[in-house]
């Protein structure tokens, strides 16, 4: 087994790289050139599956098939490989973006409107609930819900929340304010994010939680659209990465309107006006 840090790695493994593309890329790197069975015996790959890893690392740029019998497989320099490999992934994202763009305006997606249409009518509402793992989920759900707004958004949020609000989601709510619909967002303001507030005080009333009367530590995010769905965060996001951020999300009007709404609305009454 070619020897490399295991901190190596788990490098190549956050690039998508699996265990056995990672040991035969690193197996390969240590001869310069090899054939696939010569490659298995110092990699811990069986033979069998040799052929079809490497055809993959060639298929993403980190490795170079030479004709013959047997083929043979050569190795690029570590930092070109990376070089190819990202240009082939944006090459491929660039491609499936214009994709979804052509299906997006063609009549599949029309006929994929109307399934929708007739079939949500007949689900639960209790149907229409999930748990969101990973920041970007939760960001993204937030981003629909804002997107459907009609009549009003209601924010609680954190510190860092707020941040997130501001970069990932200001054109959205200047559109909201433009159209009317009513954007309240409760936050902790502190020096740190006191321009944050200023700048999203454009679209939204802006209210401090940081020192809430009546509450001695106040710290969660939860968004309720037009009294009928809601988001609720269930992770500390000053505690937990990212990715392990756990979010839940329901359109059951009964909770939104008598439970999570009223408590948002505690919470601003009691919270200073920004101005």
């Amino acid at each position: 087994m070619v020897v490399a840090s295991a901190k190596s790695l788990d490098a190549l493994r956050t690039i998508g790289l699996n265990k056995y593309e990672r040991n035969l890329w690193v197996a390969l790197l240590s001869r310069g050139a090899a054939t696939a069975g010569e490659l298995s015996d110092i990699s811990n790959v069986p033979r069998s599956r040799c052929y079809d890893v490497l055809e993959s690392l060639a298929a993403r740029g980190f490795v170079v098939v030479q004709p013959g019998k047997p083929l043979k497989y050569v190795a690029i320099h570590p930092k070109e490989a990376l070089e190819r490999a990202k240009k082939k992934v944006v090459e491929e994202s660039h491609e499936v973006s214009a994709k979804i763009d052509r299906l997006a305006k063609s009549e599949h997606l029309r006929e994929l409107e109307k399934l929708f249409k007739e079939n949500i009518k007949t689900v639960k509402t209790e149907d229409l609930t999930g748990a969101l793992k990973g920041r970007q989920a939760m960001l993204q759900q937030l981003e629909t819900m804002l997107k459907k707004a009609k009549k009003s958004v209601k924010l609680l949020t954190t510190e860092t929340g707020l941040a997130e609000i501001a970069q990932n989601h200001s054109s959205i709510l200047k559109k909201m304010s433009d159209s009317g619909i009513k954007v309240q967002i409760a936050a902790p303001i502190t020096k740190q994010s006191e321009a944050t507030a200023k700048e999203l005080s454009k679209y939204a009333q802006i209210r401090d939680i940081d020192d809430v009367e009546y509450i001695e530590h106040l710290a969660g995010r939860l968004c309720v659209i037009d009294s009928q769905e809601f988001l609720v965060g269930l992770s500390d996001d000053t505690k937990v990465h990212p990715t392990q951020d756990v979010a839940f999300w329901t359109q059951s009007d009964h909770a939104t309107a008598n439970m999570f709404e009223p408590m948002f609305e505690l919470v601003w009454r009691h919270a200073k006006p920004v101005k």
